[in-house]
């Protein structure tokens, strides 16, 4: 029984082992299969993207060939409505499409006019309106024949006018706003003024006076030489304030009629301080001695101690006893010394309060022309509003240029003056105390 039953479990194991087997066979040949029919898929998708990209550019080729079709055919069908509207428009129409292509012509033509105005230095032609279309288009391209001169820039021969108001010929250059110069005899070098409209531009800026090299050779010596050429980095703002610079005698003229009283006065005041100055400058110094010593000058009548205004003081001491007329004596002295050292000290102030009035008399006169050429002329050009307010303030600089130097001069000689005076006082007091036979005071 013990040996069946091993036999029986055994052929069991051998019958279980041998379905495992069998099993795991099926298995491989399964994933096989599987991993085949996978490959042979992918295959297929491949080629069937390749031909779908192929007929993807083919069709992409025709849509763009059919667009390009359409939108020449939209063209053509816009113009065809065009020619049939206008076949159908009124008069009416017609007259309104006729003005507003007018209207157009003349906004373009207002732009190639702001355009030549725009690039024209010489104001004189800028205002210039063309007398026709073909006028106008003409500046335009000139302009920009200029424009395109001016990006290669070359020497060229021209006449200047010199400093001293001499005709001569001379290699120019022109960069952009800025314009050079040089000239054989003599030899000169510098700046020109470009916006002269006369056909000889004008010097306004020499640089040099002695060099050898003219322009040209100094520009390939490329700065190497011994002589650098001058550059304006304020863009003609230098060459403008050059050409506006005058003499003092030409500023005093702009000034008008009632610049003549302010130098009047300015004359009168300057002569007046002077003699002051000097008067006071000569006036002999005053000696201070102790109420002891001047005693004794007293009694021994030495008045050679003293000289001047002091002098006299003392004379007038020895020629009275002391009481009220010789305290008479001295005060009428002191107050005739204080006019002689007062006199014509007041004409200074006078001067200086009086031509700040006469400046700003001379202003609101000019004013009152400036106000007059506005309205003849009207206010549309600032140069020449602002050129005539400052030619009227010329008075008012002028007046104030007078009285400040007069008021420090009428301060510095009262001041003198009364320090002066104030040592005679001073003095004065002394002698009215000395007495004849004493002592001791």
């Amino acid at each position: 029984m013990a040996t069946n039953s091993i036999i029986k479990v055994f052929s069991a194991t051998v019958l279980l082992f041998s379905a495992n087997i069998s099993f795991a066979a099926s298995s491989d040949d399964a994933k096989q299969s599987i991993l085949s029919d996978i490959k042979t898929a992918q295959r297929t998708l491949s080629k069937t993207q390749n031909s779908i990209s192929k007929e993807q550019a083919t069709l992409a080729k025709q849509i763009f060939t059919k667009q390009q079709s359409l939108s020449k055919l939209r063209e053509q069908a816009a113009v065809n409505r065009r020619l049939a509207d206008e076949n159908t428009l009124s008069l009416d129409q017609l007259q309104t499409r006729l003005d507003t292509w007018q209207q157009q012509q003349q906004y373009q033509l207002n732009l190639l006019s702001r355009f030549v105005r725009q690039n024209t230095s010489n104001s004189a032609s800028s205002n210039e309106s063309a007398n026709s279309q073909n006028e106008l288009l003409n500046r335009v391209v000139s302009q920009i024949n200029n424009q395109e001169q001016a990006l290669y820039p070359q020497f060229k021969k021209q006449s200047v006018v010199l400093s001293n108001g001499e005709l001569s010929q001379a290699n120019t250059l022109q960069i952009g706003p800025v314009a050079w110069f040089s000239t054989q005899t003599p030899k000169l070098m510098g700046l020109l003024n470009l916006d002269d409209e006369s056909n000889a531009l004008k010097v306004v800026l020499v640089q040099s006076t002695s060099d050898d090299n003219p322009l040209d050779n100094t520009l390939k010596q490329n700065g190497v030489g011994s002589t650098l050429l001058t550059f304006d980095p304020s863009l003609t703002h230098l060459v403008t304030s050059q050409a506006q610079q005058e003499s003092p005698l030409e500023h005093l003229e702009k000034g008008g009629l009632w610049a003549i009283p302010i130098i009047l006065f300015a004359c009168f005041a300057l002569t007046i301080a002077l003699l002051k100055a000097a008067q006071l400058l000569r006036l002999s110094k005053i000696k201070m001695h102790s109420q002891m010593q001047l005693q004794q000058f007293f009694k021994a009548e030495n008045s050679s101690e003293f000289a001047g205004m002091q002098q006299q003081l003392f004379n007038l001491t020895l020629q009275s006893e002391k009481g009220q007329v010789r305290d008479d004596q001295l005060f009428n002295q002191l107050i005739h010394d204080k006019h002689k050292l007062d006199n014509f000290i007041g004409a200074i102030a006078v001067t200086a309060a009086v031509a700040p009035l006469l400046g700003l008399l001379g202003t609101v006169s000019g004013m009152i022309e400036t106000f007059k050429m506005m309205t003849l002329f009207g206010s549309g050009d600032p140069e020449v509003v602002s050129g005539g307010i400052a030619q009227a303030l010329i008075t008012t600089e002028l007046g104030l240029v007078v009285a400040i130097p007069a008021l420090v001069l009428n301060a510095l000689l009262s001041r003198k003056a009364k320090a002066y005076y104030s040592q005679l006082e001073g003095f004065a007091l002394q002698l009215s105390q000395l007495e004849k036979g004493d002592n001791n005071v």
